[in-house]
């Protein structure tokens, strides 16, 4: 496609001429023969903008010309505008063109010098997918995240929207693939689970500087042990290579942000209010029950014979009575249950209180990532009383179904004075690439007794995969 543009290129010397006769190109900002970037202005209101330049006959000009009309009608916060697009002539060069918003910083360039913190990633990630789920809710898919495409206009985080099309759309004008470009984009059509395998990819490059590695497209791309939680999960929940199983945006949502995984009214009231509510409702229940209860035995006093409703209340304090078993129970026995069940509602609110919505639905992810205790009696792996943690692989289910006999795979691990892995190598990595790198991730999230000798300390961990589960085997390692 190139060698047929030697002369049709677009030009950093066009610097000082006018796209359509409107837009000044005062500044270049990067490109390639087919496009480029320029500085450009706009009259009213008087402010900084980009203009984009693409050879009209170049054969990507029609797509990303419907990408621009798409985003033209976007309006969202967190999204770059796209203040206006169309047909140009610069020297006899035929272009397309699109005048977006400005933006003061590209997270590429910052990731150049160093990776972001912890709470500057937690503040990149919640606009992120604020508008990931506008996109998605008006049927369109980003297409193109990665820290290129996230910038900072002013103070206020934005996605670029040159690349945005409909869900299912096929994937167009890709010059190079990246491990951000979701596997499924390669021979098919683009979905929103796409948008979260290149946010996933995303994450672990803002806080390392480095893409995952990802060398094996029957494997998933490896979250370094540095990540920290929750980005970590966050990311292996997005590196599914099934887009089925990838996790969904309001799941991220729910893990980052609380808040918005209930109702405003109960995230802002004082926490005892509620449960003292259903205490009073419950209480009140409680009472007109008994009430209806008391009519209901006078109304049965007032029709048995004098002898027996006389002798009733005395029931409880007097002995006297036990001559009449009979007649006793007819009367106590049929009210009594339900004093019980309205004595009992004090016991639900119990329930409730482990209830609310931004602890119980927020936290299902990380529980089932840092609590094994119910994996080794499902998989049957042996514990040893050392082991505080033990993580069990992230294994696609229908890889578990080719195996015949018992796959092994064996890593190293060396852990510090505090009970955490340092490191972990892999001894036997066994037939499989994907089981051995499911493995290793895995080990480095182990956790061990603090030595009392204040030394670090070797084990042997087996992995053992088999059609029914996984089990693990862990064993000091011989000095």
């Amino acid at each position: 496609m190139i060698d047929t543009m030697s002369e049709a290129a677009v030009r950093r010397e066009w610097v000082g001429s006018y796209a359509d006769g409107r837009f000044p190109l005062l500044q270049w900002l990067g490109g390639s023969q087919a496009s480029g970037v320029f500085l450009t202005e706009l009259s009213e209101p008087s402010q900084k903008a980009v203009i984009k330049l693409i050879l009209e006959d170049d054969e990507d000009a029609a797509p990303r010309a419907a990408a621009w009309e798409t985003a033209a009608t976007l309006s969202h916060p967190n999204l770059m505008k796209v203040y206006t697009h169309g047909r140009c002539e610069i020297d006899g060069v035929s272009c397309l063109y699109v005048v977006t918003e400005y933006a003061d910083e590209v997270l590429a360039d910052i990731l150049k010098d160093r990776p972001l913190t912890a709470e500057e990633t937690q503040q990149m990630l919640t606009p992120v997918l604020d508008s990931l789920r506008y996109l998605h809710r008006q049927g369109l898919v980003h297409g193109r995240l990665n820290p290129s495409n996230i910038m900072a206009a002013g103070d206020t985080l934005k996605l670029t929207t040159y690349g945005v099309c409909p869900v299912g759309a096929a994937v167009t004008f890709r010059p190079t693939r990246t491990v951000c470009d979701a596997p499924e984009t390669k021979s098919g059509s683009i979905l929103p689970a796409s948008d979260l395998w290149s946010l996933g990819a995303t994450l672990v490059e803002v806080l390392t500087q480095h893409p995952p590695q990802w060398d094996d497209l029957h494997a998933e791309p490896i979250v370094p042990a540095t990540v920290p939680q929750p980005f970590a999960t966050i990311a292996r929940r997005c590196l599914r290579t099934d887009p089925a199983r990838r996790s969904t945006i309001e799941a991220l949502q729910g893990r980052i942000e609380p808040a918005k995984a209930t109702p405003e009214p109960e995230t802002k009231a004082a926490p005892p209010l509620p449960p003292k509510r259903r205490f009073q409702i419950l209480f009140a229940i409680a009472a007109i029950l008994l009430t209806a209860i008391g009519i209901w035995l006078s109304h049965r006093r007032a029709s048995a014979p004098v002898d027996q409703t006389q002798t009733a209340p005395a029931a409880p304090a007097a002995p006297s009575i036990a001559p009449q078993p009979a007649p006793q129970p007819a009367p106590s026995a049929a009210p009594v249950p339900p004093p019980a069940e309205a004595a009992t509602p004090p016991p639900a609110p119990a329930k409730t209180e482990v209830q609310p919505p931004p602890e119980s639905q927020a936290q299902p992810e990380p529980q089932a990532a840092s609590q094994p205790e119910p994996a080794p009696a499902a998989s049957g792996q042996t514990i040893n009383p050392a082991i505080v943690n033990q993580i069990l692989p992230d294994i696609v289910p229908s890889a578990l179904k080719t195996i015949n006999g018992t796959l092994r795979v064996s890593v190293e691990v060396t852990v510090g004075a505090d009970g955490k892995v340092m490191n972990a190598t892999l001894a036997s990595p066994g037939p499989s690439k994907y089981f051995a790198s499911k493995s290793l991730e895995a080990a480095r999230l182990w956790k061990f007794k603090a030595s009392q000798e204040n030394a670090p300390s070797s084990w042997m961990l087996e992995f053992q995969y088999r059609r029914d589960g996984i089990h693990v085997v862990a064993e000091p390692a011989a000095p």
